[in-house]
């Protein structure tokens, strides 16, 4: 409800601190997405007629040499890059009653090369992992990546970690196989096991402030407890918990050179993906509730949060949204990149294309279910925002 009583109580500052800075940090990521379509494109010899920041009507824009026409639209929730010879924007097919000269067939996108229309397609989602990288490399190399050390200073009585056996001042160095370098990576790794039975290696405090038993680590054996709440905002969230507590006052910046910010950003990047990949995973399943699931009005909440933190926060807050945007687009849906994909792997194995009423069915279906989960999504958004029950007051 807050979030609302903040829009009615003075909408235009609301605009300008939430709805600007998720308009700024979306343009800029459809942009890089956009871009990386873009330049494979022209590297493989294809002509690019329109690139669009936003859907609809045109507010502005220019044609460069190459004929390419660079555009702001009126909607600014995407965006496009038209290659020639497309009927749509998402590459979906191409009108065979156009005549084209032999020289206008060498730049038409629809007659490549299967790896290089493939390469075209990877290369949306591909750069937005890379931009991610960048922005958390730069950020580590520059500012420093927050550091805490991964040992359980304090152990929650009757908490799971309690009762499988930590103890005060261990350090945890592994769960579930994967490597633990910071106390943040065990909130990740914990938060997205629900109702699933964790793996910890141990290592015993040697009696020494600051030093531990290496050589005899401790195998435990944990299930987190589920914790279901909302934020400020009022977004539902569930995430599990074994109840230990960092250490106070240790909580430094790291500093990197720019290959181990580099490699620090790649591993970050993979535990995002791993992470939200897990999330959705339970979703389908159950495990998690689907309401969870958010839209644009959730994405502009947490951009103006971000926004208002710093710009720290923010490029940090961006590098996420990179990851999850370049991620979405490479599920095999009918309409995103995946898509594509999945029916170009199809074409290979067939030795042909798949027939223009079948594709035209398939990106049918895919439209239908886009539309269906962005609806889905902003619907989540909207209850949890209490905007209908605000609504139903209205007219009650």
């Amino acid at each position: 409800m807050e979030f609302l009583q903040g829009f009615m109580s003075a909408p235009l500052d609301f605009i300008w601190g939430y709805g600007l800075p998720f308009v700024l940090v979306l343009s800029l990521l459809v942009f890089v997405h956009e871009w990386g379509h873009y330049i494979v494109a022209r590297k493989c010899g294809v002509r690019v007629e329109v690139f669009s920041i936003g859907f609809g009507r045109e507010i502005f824009g220019r044609t460069d040499k190459h004929g390419t026409r660079w555009k702001f639209s009126l909607i600014p929730l995407g965006g496009y890059v038209q290659m020639y010879g497309d009927t749509d924007p998402a590459s979906a097919g191409h009108d065979e009653k156009v005549e084209m000269t032999k020289e206008d067939r060498k730049v038409a996108f629809f007659t490549q090369s299967i790896a290089k229309r493939s390469a075209i397609v990877f290369a949306g989602p591909a750069i937005n992992f890379i931009f991610a990288v960048l922005l958390l490399a730069g950020l580590y190399a520059i500012h420093g990546q927050p550091f805490t050390p991964p040992v359980a200073a304090k152990v929650l009585e009757g908490s799971p970690a309690e009762q499988a056996g930590i103890q005060p001042d261990d350090k945890i160095v592994e769960i579930n196989g994967v490597k633990i370098n910071t106390f943040q990576d065990i909130v990740h790794q914990v938060a997205v096991n629900l109702d699933q039975q964790m793996e910890l290696t141990v290592f015993r405090s040697a009696g020494v402030m600051g030093e531990w038993d290496e050589a005899n680590p401790v195998e435990i054996t944990m299930t987190p407890k589920r914790i279901e709440g909302e934020d400020r905002f009022g977004f539902k969230h569930t995430k599990g918990q074994i109840g230990i507590a960092s250490p106070e006052g240790e909580s430094e910046l790291k500093q990197h050179n720019v290959f181990s910010a580099v490699g620090s950003a790649v591993t970050e990047t993979w535990n995002i993906t791993a992470s939200t990949l897990k999330a959705l995973g339970q979703m389908i399943t159950g495990v998690r509730s689907a309401e969870e699931l958010g839209g644009i009005f959730r994405i502009g909440a947490y951009a103006g949060e971000f926004a208002q933190a710093g710009i720290i926060s923010l490029i940090s807050f961006t590098a996420l949204l990179s990851v999850n945007l370049g991620l979405i687009n490479l599920f095999p849906i009918p309409m995103l990149d995946g898509g594509h994909l999945a029916m170009y792997a199809v074409e290979t194995v067939k030795g042909k294309p798949l027939s223009e009423q079948t594709q035209e069915y398939a990106f049918r279906a895919g439209f239908i279910a886009v539309v269906f989960f962005m609806l889905f999504a902003t619907w989540n958004d909207l209850v949890q925002l209490r905007v209908i029950d605000y609504l139903k007051g209205m007219v009650s």
